[in-house]
């Protein structure tokens, strides 16, 4: 959910000052030092452009694309979490090719999407809402369509906060469960406070970052993926995984999800803390004994480990997901910005890396083939035997993202 300009009302300020914040934290010689040409990126988005192109002939008029899977398209209703991807990825795209038809695409969907704004049932309002209005406008500028929507979607998404535990509640079920995924939902309100000028969507997202700092991280700097509270009395109930190998194993998307939307409540607070513990869990995930050299992570960082009792050692060790390292690397490249020196150009040489192996064989598809998706060889949840393998629109809209940031690196 992370813009390249990130205020979407003040796009020029928040340039201006990513800029400044990055001429005063990386040296000449690092700027020069970029592995990446603007061709390199350039052409990927272009072949970006030609897929999406071929995504957009199959998806039905009502429906968002979600994966291919066994020569199929599988597409979802506008309540499915994944449902702003598309728009989103398309609004993107139209930032990088002034391409009109990529635009109406989009505004297609916009049109079914909207509904959603009062959908109080999903914490993912932010996935659904944010990138895809948000984006639109970030581009347009156009508050009379899109002011309501995202102020109507944010007060849906804190009717799920509860005060006594401190946390947006993330789904139905279980007793109170919070999922590190929402990490990610937290850049919708901050922008509502200031689409808005009340301070209260803002101050939600902060105690929900703080509250998940204090919970779902272990001393290593992983995370659970979910911590089920007492809504009574905010106590902790249990500490249990829904997609990773098993309850203490680090869920790799999840410790992605989590960096991400640390990195991005320290470019919205200034709070310091956010920046030392985004710094935290990119050295946990970088310094990983797992990661492959590729830098494209396994499905759960301890799935080459599994222990042959455990359900998913026999088949599933070696899965890679490639969502993760798009979410990655657009994280990476942001938090680049506010390190300093060698730390600033690991944090971007590993982004680089990403992206190099992400825009080849075997994660990027050839254009027309894999259904119109982008990139091959994601994993929705291995537990739930869902979407393992495939390719995945949340991966194809981090990526492009990543590659937008990227580009406007090199283009300052």
């Amino acid at each position: 959910m992370i813009r390249p300009f990130p205020n979407f009302f003040q796009p020029i300020g928040w340039c201006m000052l990513l800029l400044i914040s990055a001429c005063q934290n990386r040296s000449v010689d690092q700027d020069n030092d970029r592995q990446l040409s603007l061709e390199f990126i350039n052409a990927q988005l272009d072949d970006a452009v030609a897929q999406i192109k071929v995504l957009a002939d199959s998806v039905p008029a009502d429906q968002l694309p979600r994966t291919f899977q066994g020569d199929s398209s599988v597409s979802s209703a506008t309540e499915w979490w994944t449902s702003g991807f598309y728009p989103g990825s398309l609004l993107y795209l139209y930032e990088y090719s002034g391409d009109e038809q990529l635009l109406q695409l989009a505004k297609d969907k916009l049109t079914i999407l909207e509904k959603e704004k009062y959908n109080k049932g999903t914490h993912d309002l932010g996935f659904m809402l944010y990138c895809s209005f948000g984006n639109a406008l970030r581009l347009t500028g156009d508050t009379a369509a899109y002011k309501e929507i995202l102020l109507t979607g944010a007060a849906s998404l804190i009717s799920r906060y509860n005060p006594t535990v401190k946390a947006i509640r993330s789904w139905e079920g279980w007793t109170y469960p919070v999922i590190i995924d929402n990490m990610m939902n937290l850049e919708f309100l901050t922008q509502a406070s200031k689409l808005s000028g009340d301070t209260k969507y803002r101050d939600i997202a902060v105690t929900h970052a703080n509250t998940t700092i204090k919970n779902h991280y272990r001393p290593d700097y992983s995370s659970y993926h979910v911590v089920d509270y007492n809504p009574e009395d905010g106590s902790i109930v249990a500490k249990k995984t829904a997609q990773g190998a098993y309850d203490e194993s680090a869920w790799a998307r999840g410790q992605a999800w989590g960096l991400y939307g640390y990195v991005m409540m320290y470019r919205e607070t200034g709070d310091e803390t956010y920046l030392d513990f985004a710094k935290n869990i990119a050295s946990f995930i970088l310094n990983h004994p797992n990661m492959p050299d590729d830098l494209v992570p396994y499905w759960d960082f301890n799935a080459p480990d599994l222990p042959a009792d455990n359900p998913y050692a026999a088949k599933y060790k070696t899965y890679r997901d490639a969502s993760t390292a798009s979410i990655l690397a657009s994280a990476l490249i942001e938090l680049s910005t506010y390190a300093e020196g060698e730390e600033s150009a690991n944090y971007l040489s590993k982004a680089e890396r990403m992206l190099e192996s992400l825009s080849s064989a075997p994660y990027k598809a050839a254009i027309g083939t894999n259904g119109g998706f982008i990139l091959q060889h994601s994993v929705g949840s291995i537990p739930h035997g869902g979407e393992i393998d495939v390719p995945l629109t949340y991966a194809d809209y981090y990526y492009i993202e990543a590659l937008m940031r990227y580009k406007k690196l090199l283009e300052k």
